[in-house]
């Protein structure tokens, strides 16, 4: 992913993890590497993949937030979900 996760991005991302569980694939990790903002729309995308694929056994982990995208993990408790 590259860029920032926001309104008008987070559907792309929606459908990008659905497809994955959907495919079988137990295991995402994503790399944030490149993603300048996430908002909470795109959080919401993320706890709402992580919370499916642990229902279908999967798992799903964010690598490499931006500090902006780790504060917001952080202070929404989902660090713990999620990294």
């Amino acid at each position: 992913m590259a860029g920032e996760i926001g309104p008008a991005t987070a559907p792309q991302v929606r459908t990008a993890l659905e497809r994955c569980l959907h495919d079988g694939i137990t295991t995402i990790d994503v790399d944030l590497t490149t993603v300048g903002l996430c908002d909470s729309s795109g959080l919401r995308v993320f706890l709402d993949a992580s919370r499916h694929a642990a229902e279908t056994h999967a798992s799903l982990r964010l690598h490499h937030p931006s500090p902006q995208t780790a504060r917001l993990l952080a202070d929404t408790g989902s660090d713990r979900v999620l990294l």
